[in-house]
C-alpha cells in the first residue's frame, strides 16, 4: 500500500514495465529474408554467440530488429569511461562543469554507441547474407539489415534513457537483468526434463542448485560489503558561533567493479575461441581448448581466469575511486583521519586500504566466477551453462539497487506527510 501510495512510484512502476514489455516484444520482430533454420544451425555451440545471446534474452539466436539490445550502449558506455580518465578535456567536463558538462558527456556517449551499433549491425549483415533466402541478396539486403539492427539498438538505447529518468531503476541495468531472467525459464525447463528422464541427476540437480544459492547469498554480502574510514571534521568557528568537532565515516565498497571485472575477464576468455571458430587455425584451436572449463587442463583455465579476474577489478577500483583526488577534498573540508596525517599520508593510507579490499573483492569474485562452472563439470548437469557468474552478479545487483530506489521513494512520501502534518 505504501509503495502504490507514494508520490508518482504507480506511473515510474508503470512506465517500467511498459517499457521493457515492449523490448521483449521487439525482440521477436525478425529481421526479414534470413533463412532462421540454417543460421541457428550454424550458430549452435558457438561460445561467443551464447555469451553475447544471454544479455540480448535470445535476441540473438532469433535475430530480431532488437538483436544488439543495448549492448552497443553498455560497450559505449565502457568506451566513455576509459576515455574520460585518459583525456583530461573529457575528465574535465565530468568534474568542473557540473549538471551541463555530464549531459554534453552523455550525448557524446549516445554518437560512441550510435557509431558502435552501425560497426556491430554492418559485421552481422555482412555474417548473416550466408543465410540470406536468396542465393545473390544483393547490397539492398545488407543495407536493410544494418539498418534495422542499428534503428533496433538506438530504440532500445532511447528507452534504457527513458526508464532511468522517468521509471524506478537503471534502465539499461533492468534491460539486462530482463533479458537473463527470460533465458531462465528454458534452461530450468531442460534441467526438469533431463531430471525426468535420469533419476540418477536428481542428487546433481540439487547440489548444483544449492551452490546457485549459497553463492547468491554470498553476493548480496560482498555487494553490500563496506570498509568504513573514520573522519573528523575539524573545530571551526563561523562569527560568534562555535561548530564543535564532527566524527563520521568514509564508505569504501568491497566490491568497487561490480560485475564489470568479470564481463571484462569473459570476453577476454572468449576471444581465442571466437577467433578460432571463425579461421579454423591450429594454433587458437589448442589455445581455446586450455582456455575451456572443460577442456585438458581446466587447471589452467580457473587460474587464468582468476588472474584477468583480479587485473580488472584494480583497474576498475583505479578509475572509481582516486586517493589523490580524496585526500585533497577531506582537506578542503577540514576533516581528517584519525592518527593519519592530511596530505600524502591519507593518501598511502587510503591507497592500502583499496587495495586489500580490492584483492579480497577480486578473490571473491573469482571464486563465484569459477566454482558454478566447477560444480556444473562435476555434477554433470549441463543446462545451465552460460548462466553463470556474470548473470548472478547482475541479477542481483540490479534487484537491489532497484529495491533501494523503491524504498527511497516510499521514505519520501513518508517525510512529505510528516512535513504537511
Amino acid at each position: 500500500m505504501q509503495m502504490a501510495r507514494a508520490a508518482g512510484l504507480r506511473g515510474r512502476l508503470l512506465l517500467t514495465i511498459g517499457m521493457l514489455v515492449l523490448v521483449r516484444l521487439g525482440i521477436w520482430i525478425p529481421v526479414p529474408g534470413i533463412n532462421r533454420e540454417a543460421f541457428q544451425a550454424n550458430i549452435d555451440g558457438s561460445p561467443l554467440i551464447g555469451f553475447l545471446d544471454l544479455f540480448s534474452g535470445g535476441g540473438l539466436r532469433a535475430l530480431g530488429i532488437f538483436a544488439l539490445g543495448i549492448l552497443p550502449y553498455i560497450n559505449a558506455s565502457i568506451i566513455m569511461q576509459l576515455l574520460t580518465s585518459a583525456l583530461p578535456s573529457l575528465e574535465d567536463l565530468q568534474k568542473n562543469e557540473g549538471e551541463a558538462g555530464r549531459r554534453k558527456i552523455s550525448q557524446i556517449t549516445r554518437y560512441v554507441a550510435l557509431g558502435w551499433a552501425l560497426l556491430q549491425s554492418t559485421g552481422i549483415a555482412l555474417w548473416v547474407g550466408a543465410f540470406a533466402e536468396t542465393p545473390d541478396p544483393g547490397v539492398l539486403f545488407y543495407v536493410q539489415t544494418a539498418v534495422a539492427l542499428t534503428t533496433g539498438s538506438m530504440f532500445v538505447m532511447w528507452v534504457s534513457e527513458l526508464i532511468t529518468e522517468r521509471g524506478v531503476g537503471n534502465g539499461a541495468s533492468l534491460l539486462i537483468f530482463v533479458n537473463i531472467v527470460a533465458v531462465l525459464p528454458n534452461s530450468l525447463g531442460q534441467t526438469l526434463a533431463q531430471a525426468r528422464e535420469d533419476q540418477a541427476i536428481v542428487g546433481p540437480v540439487l547440489i548444483l542448485m544449492l551452490v546457485f544459492l549459497i553463492t547468491i547469498v554470498g553476493i548480496v554480502f560482498v555487494q553490500e560489503g563496506t570498509r568504513r574510514i573514520p573522519i573528523i571534521s575539524a573545530r571551526r568557528q563561523v562569527g560568534r558561533k562555535l561548530y564543535r568537532e564532527k566524527s563520521s565515516y568514509l564508505p569504501l565498497r568491497l566490491n568497487q567493479g561490480g560485475v564489470m571485472p568479470i564481463i571484462f575477464a569473459s570476453a577476454v576468455l572468449i576471444l581465442p575461441a571466437s577467433l578460432a571458430q571463425f579461421t579454423k587455425n591450429e594454433l587458437l584451436i589448442t589455445i581455446s581448448s586450455y582456455l575451456s572449463p572443460n577442456g585438458p587442463a581446466p587447471f589452467v583455465y580457473g587460474a587464468f581466469y582468476l588472474t584477468l579476474i583480479l587485473f580488472f577489478s584494480y583497474f576498475y577500483a583505479s578509475l572509481i575511486v582516486n586517493p589523490v583526488d580524496m585526500s585533497q577534498n577531506l582537506k578542503k573540508m577540514g576533516a581528517s583521519i584519525p592518527g593519519i596525517r592530511p596530505g600524502r599520508a591519507t593518501t598511502e593510507y587510503v591507497e592500502r586500504v583499496l587495495n586489500r579490499l580490492t584483492f579480497l573483492g577480486a578473490i571473491f569474485l573469482g571464486m563465484v566466477a569459477i566454482v558454478p562452472t566447477a560444480v556444473e563439470s562435476a555434477t554433470g548437469v549441463r543446462t545451465f551453462q552460460g548462466f553463470g557468474a556474470t548473470s548472478l552478479l547482475i541479477l542481483v545487483g540490479v534487484a537491489i539497487d532497484t529495491a533501494k530506489q523503491i524504498q527511497t521513494y516510499v521514505i519520501s512520501q513518508r517525510y512529505e506527510g510528516m512535513v504537511k502534518q
